[in-house]
């Protein structure tokens, strides 16, 4: 009577392991999808979904850059700290970040990006410090 229990005992045992397997391997899969992104298919249609391309600056975009970084640098009033703030442009769209010591130093910057940019095309993301 022991052999019937025996091989019951073993038939359980694999199918347990079996299952655990089958477990371990759909967990495995599930772990290759980044949960902080989207599928890559589009839903609807089954095809994958199309990436936005990156834009580049273009060479108007470079120039005025360019202008602006030699506008800031060629002024002596403005803190080491103003000189280092990050001029970005993209589409005649400039962008300024960064961190000065005053309100006046986060104002002359806009104003020299201003002048070559025009004031609407130009975002001020300049935080002033409050440690001195």
């Amino acid at each position: 009577m022991r052999r019937p229990a025996r091989k019951l005992r073993w038939g359980v045992f694999a199918m347990c392991t079996f299952t655990l397997a089958l477990g371990l391997d759909s967990a495995r899969a599930i772990a290759w999808q980044d949960p902080q992104q989207p599928d890559s298919y589009n839903s609807n249609s089954g095809v994958p979904a199309q990436k936005p391309a990156k834009s580049t600056p273009t060479a108007a975009d470079r120039t005025m850059n360019e202008k602006i970084r030699k506008a800031i640098a060629a002024d002596k009033s403005l803190s080491a700290e103003g000189r280092r703030v990050k001029v970005s442009t993209q589409g005649g769209k400039v962008t300024l970040q960064g961190t000065v010591g005053s309100q006046a130093e986060r104002t002359s910057i806009f104003t020299k990006a201003a002048d070559v940019a025009g004031g609407t095309n130009v975002v001020n993301n300049i935080a002033v410090s409050t440690q001195h």
